[in-house]
């Protein structure tokens, strides 16, 4: 029986609640090849490098035949074009320009800022739901229902609605980075239902538009257009799904660590605006994606020593880069004081997520309201259980014990 790779240990769900020495043995050399022609880089300079490189697509297209044959979930989006974030430039400039026309500057520059009190408000309302118990699940209670009221709200979602994403998103996330015929078909059915209802939903906003991102992508016409059909339900399910998804793993990420710094969540209860800095560097340390799988050479790349060849599959492991101490001092150390913070958290380059700031503002009021009204909390099991995806990585479940819940 052949011995596991260095890679698919980090695959291994054995290995999901510590996958930090295996990181430090894959930063022994800077890029790796698997058996199936994969290269893996997992560290920081190398990573960044290719993040930057127009000679790495995001487009599956650019793959060889017999790596496009098993490209897995990332490249299956039913009969529906590629989300941008799967495209290359020109073409994924002007779709994310006309995204990002309605999210943030310039044509939108208060967008996030006016939604600042409604993220307050529903922190508020989720926290204060844990009063009269004595545990919660942090994930179930707080950690994605505020997400997932938070990306609703900016895409018109209709509250009532939001309960019926769970069994869709499911599905999308868990089957991130792997692939078998269960989890496809899985992932199809999830995403023909999903875009139903958001083809209905469009439908609606074209006659009665509101302020909301949804109403924008159907009746504002940019310099380069509206989203049309296919590109129009792709970036909604990628916004829906990435707008809170990776904020989940966030939250409950950043709770698991402030148990385990008691001195940090202190100063987070004590400190005004401490929280910037804190989730800055939980950003760096506890980040939600650990690698980005879904990425290709479309010619041969001389980087770490090694040849990248041309039409090969390429993982970037952003978490391991994260933790890289060649080029970040004292990486494994969990320090919101430090300076210069430097990180891979969002991506880099052309694909830099769009969405950081508001999952920057959803982490520190989140985090800061459960540290000042959550009296003693107490971790029930250190690790928690995880995800199932090696690429979102995060609790499934994060049970909390506490004395009491202060009031707002």
């Amino acid at each position: 029986m052949t011995e596991p790779s260095l890679f698919q240990e980090i695959l291994d769900y054995g290995n999901r609640a510590n996958p930090w020495p295996l990181y430090e043995k894959l930063r022994s050399q800077p890029v790796w090849q698997e058996a199936d022609g994969t290269y893996v880089v997992g560290t920081y300079r190398e990573i960044y490098a290719l993040l930057h490189d127009p000679r790495i697509s995001s487009d599956a297209a650019n793959l060889l035949p017999e790596f496009a044959e098993k490209a897995g979930p990332l490249a299956q989006t039913g009969n529906l074009p590629p989300s941008f974030i799967r495209t290359d430039p020109p073409r994924h400039d002007t779709l994310r320009r006309i995204a990002m026309r309605q999210f943030g500057p310039p044509h939108r520059p208060d967008r996030i800022d006016k939604l600042t009190p409604k993220l307050e408000a529903i922190v508020d309302r989720l926290v204060g739901d844990l009063a009269g118990r004595q545990q919660c699940d942090l994930v179930d209670d707080v950690a994605y229902p505020f997400p997932v009221a938070v990306i609703c709200e900016l895409l018109g979602v209709p509250e009532e609605d939001e309960p019926r994403f769970s069994q869709w998103v499911g599905p999308l996330v868990d089957s991130t980075g792997k692939s078998s015929p269960e989890l496809t078909k899985m992932r199809t059915d999830a995403i023909q239902q999903l875009g139903m209802y958001m083809f209905q939903l469009a439908q609606s906003k074209r006659a009665n538009p509101g302020e909301d991102m949804l109403s924008g992508f159907v009746t504002d016409d940019g310099p380069d257009g509206r989203l049309e059909g296919g590109d129009l339900f792709s970036a909604l399910i990628l916004l829906l799904v990435a707008g809170h998804e990776t904020t989940v793993n966030l939250i409950a990420n950043g709770w698991l660590t402030l148990q385990r710094h008691p001195e940090v969540l202190e100063r987070l209860r004590t400190e005004p605006d401490f929280s910037v800095r804190m989730v800055e560097e939980l950003l760096r340390y506890e980040g939600s994606v650990h690698f980005l799988p879904n990425r290709t050479a479309v010619a041969d790349i001389e980087i770490g020593g090694t040849t990248i060849r041309s039409g090969h599959p390429i993982t970037l492991v952003l978490a391991s880069g994260n933790r890289d101490t060649d080029c970040i001092p004292h990486a494994d150390r969990f320090d919101p004081d430090r300076t210069g913070n430097v990180h891979l958290a969002f991506g880099n380059g052309v694909h830099y997520c769009f969405g950081a700031p508001l999952a920057r503002l959803e982490a520190q009021l989140a985090l800061t309201a459960l540290a000042k009204r959550l009296q003693n909390p107490r971790l029930v099991a250190d690790p928690p259980p995880y995800r199932p995806s090696p690429v979102l990585r995060g609790p499934i479940h994060l049970e909390v014990a506490y004395d009491g819940v202060l009031p707002a």
